[in-house]
């Protein structure tokens, strides 16, 4: 097997499930341990793996927690483009994910608080006033069903019916 289709395969492998084993994937790929490793190693090495992080479903934990999508308009920077902001945003602790948008908007950033006033505190305190921003919009996430290609929630048959009381 050559090296892109491994590289392909373990990618495809921990995409979804990060904890197999060296040996588990030289097994499922025909491979050995040591390519097996070697090729991580490198792809670590050269960003393409960026880590290992776990799917936690916080809503079966104690633990408050706020996830909110925000979109941002800025003013994209001389020979930098969109890098620049994103950069500073990025580097927030509450911010998990940038992205650059195609459409009405420009960035897509996705924080996590541990309350809708500590989201709002990070939009006006910090956000809104970076030097190149010049709006935002803000969507709290209420549900999270899939994530990461991953369901959170049991499947129903579709027969059940919430309880609604006066």
């Amino acid at each position: 097997m050559n090296k892109e289709v491994i590289d392909k395969g373990i990618l495809d492998i921990i995409g979804k499930n990060s904890r197999f084993s060296s040996e588990d994937l030289a097994a499922m790929l025909e491979t050995d341990k040591e390519t097996i490793e070697t090729e991580i190693r490198a792809m670590e090495d050269d960003k393409i793996i960026c880590g290992y992080p776990a799917l936690i479903n916080w809503d079966k934990t104690d633990h408050e927690r706020v996830t909110a999508l925000i979109e941002v308009n800025v003013t994209p920077q001389r020979d930098m483009g969109f890098n620049k902001v994103a950069e500073r945003i990025y580097k927030f602790e509450e911010v998990e994910s940038v992205y650059l948008m195609s459409g009405d908007f420009d960035l897509t950033v996705i924080i996590q608080g541990k309350s809708m006033k500590e989201v709002a505190r990070f939009v006006s305190e910090k956000l809104s006033t970076l030097e190149y921003v010049n709006s935002t919009a803000t969507y709290f996430v209420m549900k999270k069903y899939k994530e990461h290609g991953i369901t959170l929630e049991e499947e129903h048959d579709g027969r059940e019916r919430m309880l609604v009381t006066p």
